[in-house]
């Protein structure tokens, strides 16, 4: 089972994205922005970092580049509402995806199944 490690400081937000991998069969780890996400990605595995860009504390892309060092094989997807912070990601995390909001559900579950080869167990897709 791919595993996700979900950063999102909005709670709704994180709420929703979770709720919708876990149904389309991901097991999901959600934390509210990086610094929490760190103790995790440095004592577990995860196949996968979905992280917000803009987080109070330590953002997404100094989540991925530490993430990165720490676990290379881990893949990285930025999800952000803002297309100015999109660039930045793109050059500090050149191999990380980058999906804007707003965004459907579909979306996410396509890009992660693009990701993985895997396939939805719901009709998210």
């Amino acid at each position: 089972m791919v595993r996700i490690l979900l950063a999102e400081d909005d709670e709704s937000m994180r709420a929703y994205l979770a709720r919708a991998l876990e149904k389309s069969g991901y097991e999901v780890v959600v934390v509210a922005n990086g610094a929490e996400a760190v103790p995790h990605i440095d004592s577990d595995r995860f196949d996968l970092l979905l992280t917000d860009i803009v987080m109070p504390e330590m953002d997404g892309i100094e989540l991925a580049q530490h993430a990165a060092s720490v676990a290379p094989d881990m893949r990285i997807m930025f999800i952000t509402g803002f297309a100015a912070v999109t660039l930045r990601a793109g050059q500090a995390v050149p191999q990380a995806k980058v999906l804007s909001k707003p965004f459907h559900l579909r979306d996410l579950v396509l890009e992660v199944e693009r990701m993985f080869g895997t396939e939805s167990l719901t009709g998210l897709n």
